[in-house]
């Protein structure tokens, strides 16, 4: 079970024009607005670490991410039977995953998600179920 369905976990949510981060509630889905600019907020997942607000190449990494419409979710210890996510931290990072994503003709998103760049698998995606092997019962 997922950590975050029974322990009431705060969403994230960043507006990348102002480079700030809201904590919160699940319960009332209602539209949430940023105080700077006016602008809505968006949903940054439940794992999401801000950047401190004057690191201007941290933040450009989480608009790259968060318009890709990834989230920052299921890191180790949350419970869900999903495997660990992978977001790029630095933008050395994510021109890595764009020459790959021109290279091999994927969208941003999936190379973006990706540990290694160029792999033809990476961690986050499942991982084809192989069928068991039959047993004697003779």
């Amino acid at each position: 079970m997922c950590y975050h369905a029974f322990n009431g976990a705060f969403r994230h949510y960043v507006c990348v024009a102002c480079r700030l981060s809201f904590k919160g509630s699940t319960w009332p889905i209602r539209k949430r607005i940023c105080p700077g600019c006016r602008e809505q907020l968006v949903f940054a997942g439940y794992d999401f670490a801000a950047p401190r607000r004057r690191d201007r190449k941290a933040w450009s990494v989480v608009a790259t991410v968060l318009a890709e419409g990834l989230t920052y979710d299921h890191r180790p210890g949350c419970g869900c039977s999903r495997l660990p996510s992978f977001r790029p931290r630095t933008r050395a990072q994510v021109r890595v995953r764009r020459r790959a994503a021109e290279r091999l003709g994927l969208p941003l998103s999936v190379t973006l998600a990706r540990r290694e760049a160029f792999t033809s698998e990476s961690r986050d995606e499942q991982p084809p179920s192989s069928s068991p092997a039959k047993r004697d019962t003779t």
